[in-house]
Protein backbone atom coordinates (compact mmCIF):
# COMPACT_ATOMS: atom_id res chain seq x y z
CA UNK A 1 0.00 0.00 0.00
CA UNK A 2 0.87 3.37 -0.76
CA UNK A 3 1.39 6.16 2.14
CA UNK A 4 2.47 9.56 2.08
CA UNK A 5 3.57 11.20 5.13
CA UNK A 6 4.39 15.20 6.07
CA UNK A 7 4.49 16.61 9.35
CA UNK A 8 6.51 19.28 10.99
CA UNK A 9 9.58 19.73 13.52
CA UNK A 10 7.12 18.57 16.55
CA UNK A 11 6.49 15.61 14.97
CA UNK A 12 9.99 15.04 13.29
CA UNK A 13 10.97 11.99 15.49
CA UNK A 14 7.62 10.45 14.99
CA UNK A 15 7.69 11.09 11.64
CA UNK A 16 10.90 9.18 11.31
CA UNK A 17 9.64 6.46 13.15
CA UNK A 18 6.99 5.82 11.30
CA UNK A 19 8.61 5.83 8.10
CA UNK A 20 10.89 3.22 9.02
CA UNK A 21 8.04 1.58 10.53
CA UNK A 22 5.63 0.76 7.79
CA UNK A 23 8.63 0.77 5.50
CA UNK A 24 9.07 -2.59 7.44
CA UNK A 25 5.38 -3.65 7.34
CA UNK A 26 5.95 -3.97 3.74
CA UNK A 27 4.12 -0.18 2.53
CA UNK A 28 5.31 2.04 -0.18
CA UNK A 29 6.13 5.28 1.51
CA UNK A 30 7.01 8.74 0.89
CA UNK A 31 8.32 11.41 3.03
CA UNK A 32 7.13 14.71 2.18
CA UNK A 33 9.19 16.38 5.08
CA UNK A 34 10.52 17.34 6.97
CA UNK A 35 13.39 15.94 6.17
CA UNK A 36 15.51 17.43 8.59
CA UNK A 37 14.86 19.27 12.25
CA UNK A 38 13.86 22.94 12.04
CA UNK A 39 11.90 24.67 15.00
CA UNK A 40 10.74 27.18 12.41
CA UNK A 41 9.34 25.20 9.90
CA UNK A 42 5.91 25.89 8.87
CA UNK A 43 3.32 22.30 8.71
CA UNK A 44 1.70 23.09 5.34
CA UNK A 45 4.63 23.30 3.66
CA UNK A 46 5.01 19.39 3.74
CA UNK A 47 1.38 18.19 5.21
CA UNK A 48 0.01 20.17 1.86
CA UNK A 49 2.54 18.09 -0.31
CA UNK A 50 1.29 14.52 1.02
CA UNK A 51 -2.36 15.67 1.01
CA UNK A 52 -2.04 16.29 -2.59
CA UNK A 53 -0.13 13.36 -3.34
CA UNK A 54 -2.79 11.12 -1.61
CA UNK A 55 -5.54 13.20 -4.04
CA UNK A 56 -3.58 12.45 -6.98
CA UNK A 57 -2.83 8.28 -6.59
CA UNK A 58 -6.35 7.14 -5.87
CA UNK A 59 -6.01 3.96 -3.33
CA UNK A 60 -3.05 5.63 -1.48
CA UNK A 61 -3.27 6.88 2.43
CA UNK A 62 -1.43 9.72 4.15
CA UNK A 63 -0.47 10.30 7.60
CA UNK A 64 -0.02 13.96 8.41
CA UNK A 65 1.83 14.90 12.33
CA UNK A 66 2.12 17.82 14.25
CA UNK A 67 2.13 18.38 17.61
CA UNK A 68 -1.51 18.69 18.19
CA UNK A 69 -2.28 17.16 14.67
CA UNK A 70 -5.36 20.01 14.56
CA UNK A 71 -3.79 22.16 11.73
CA UNK A 72 -2.69 19.55 10.02
CA UNK A 73 -5.48 17.98 9.90
CA UNK A 74 -7.17 21.40 8.94
CA UNK A 75 -4.52 22.27 5.89
CA UNK A 76 -4.75 17.86 4.99
CA UNK A 77 -8.41 18.93 4.28
CA UNK A 78 -8.15 22.26 1.96
CA UNK A 79 -6.82 19.64 -0.85
CA UNK A 80 -9.96 18.74 -2.99
CA UNK A 81 -11.36 15.41 -2.23
CA UNK A 82 -9.11 14.75 1.06
CA UNK A 83 -11.08 13.79 4.10
CA UNK A 84 -8.91 14.13 6.81
CA UNK A 85 -9.81 12.53 10.37
CA UNK A 86 -7.57 13.35 13.78
CA UNK A 87 -7.36 10.64 15.55
CA UNK A 88 -5.86 10.11 19.40
CA UNK A 89 -6.67 6.21 19.87
CA UNK A 90 -7.52 2.93 17.51
CA UNK A 91 -11.81 3.40 17.54
CA UNK A 92 -11.24 6.94 15.95
CA UNK A 93 -8.84 5.80 13.40
CA UNK A 94 -11.29 2.90 12.80
CA UNK A 95 -14.17 4.68 12.26
CA UNK A 96 -12.09 7.22 10.24
CA UNK A 97 -11.85 4.55 7.68
CA UNK A 98 -15.43 2.77 8.15
CA UNK A 99 -17.83 5.42 8.36
CA UNK A 100 -16.22 8.26 6.43
CA UNK A 101 -13.83 6.73 3.99
CA UNK A 102 -10.77 9.12 5.01
CA UNK A 103 -7.58 8.86 3.19
CA UNK A 104 -5.57 11.00 5.72
CA UNK A 105 -5.28 10.24 9.42
CA UNK A 106 -3.65 13.26 11.47
CA UNK A 107 -1.84 12.58 14.76
CA UNK A 108 -0.22 14.82 17.28
CA UNK A 109 3.20 13.75 18.28
CA UNK A 110 2.94 15.46 22.14
CA UNK A 111 -0.36 13.90 22.49
CA UNK A 112 0.79 10.31 21.65
CA UNK A 113 2.94 7.75 22.38
CA UNK A 114 5.03 6.33 19.04
CA UNK A 115 3.40 2.87 20.33
CA UNK A 116 0.14 4.50 19.90
CA UNK A 117 0.74 6.46 16.70
CA UNK A 118 1.95 2.83 15.36
CA UNK A 119 -1.14 1.35 16.20
CA UNK A 120 -3.62 4.16 14.72
CA UNK A 121 -1.67 3.78 11.75
CA UNK A 122 -1.78 -0.10 11.48
CA UNK A 123 -5.66 0.50 12.38
CA UNK A 124 -6.27 3.07 9.82
CA UNK A 125 -4.60 1.21 6.87
CA UNK A 126 -6.38 -1.95 8.14
CA UNK A 127 -9.96 -1.05 8.38
CA UNK A 128 -12.08 -0.65 4.99
CA UNK A 129 -14.19 1.71 4.48
CA UNK A 130 -17.99 -0.09 5.13
CA UNK A 131 -19.97 1.23 2.31
CA UNK A 132 -23.15 1.53 3.94
CA UNK A 133 -25.43 3.44 2.22
CA UNK A 134 -26.05 6.14 4.75
CA UNK A 135 -22.40 7.24 5.11
CA UNK A 136 -22.24 6.67 1.31
CA UNK A 137 -24.93 9.81 1.49
CA UNK A 138 -23.52 11.75 4.31
CA UNK A 139 -19.76 11.41 2.65
CA UNK A 140 -21.81 12.73 -0.68
CA UNK A 141 -23.28 15.59 0.81
CA UNK A 142 -20.46 17.13 2.14
CA UNK A 143 -18.53 16.36 -1.26
CA UNK A 144 -21.33 18.42 -2.89
CA UNK A 145 -21.43 21.16 -0.74
CA UNK A 146 -17.72 21.48 -0.91
CA UNK A 147 -18.28 21.79 -5.16
CA UNK A 148 -21.36 24.22 -5.16
CA UNK A 149 -21.76 25.34 -1.62
CA UNK A 150 -24.96 24.44 -1.58
CA UNK A 151 -26.69 22.98 1.77
CA UNK A 152 -28.17 19.34 1.76
CA UNK A 153 -31.82 20.24 2.21
CA UNK A 154 -33.56 19.60 5.80
CA UNK A 155 -35.58 16.27 6.28
CA UNK A 156 -39.59 16.51 6.06
CA UNK A 157 -41.34 17.94 8.97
Amino acid sequence: MRVHLGGDHAAHDLLLDLVAFLREQGHDVTNHGPHEYDALDDYPVFVLRAAEAVAADPGSFGVVLGGSGNGEQMAANKVTGIRAALCYNDELASLAREHNDAQVISIGARMNTVEQARSMVQTFLATPFSGDPRHVRRITMVADYDESGTLPPLPPA
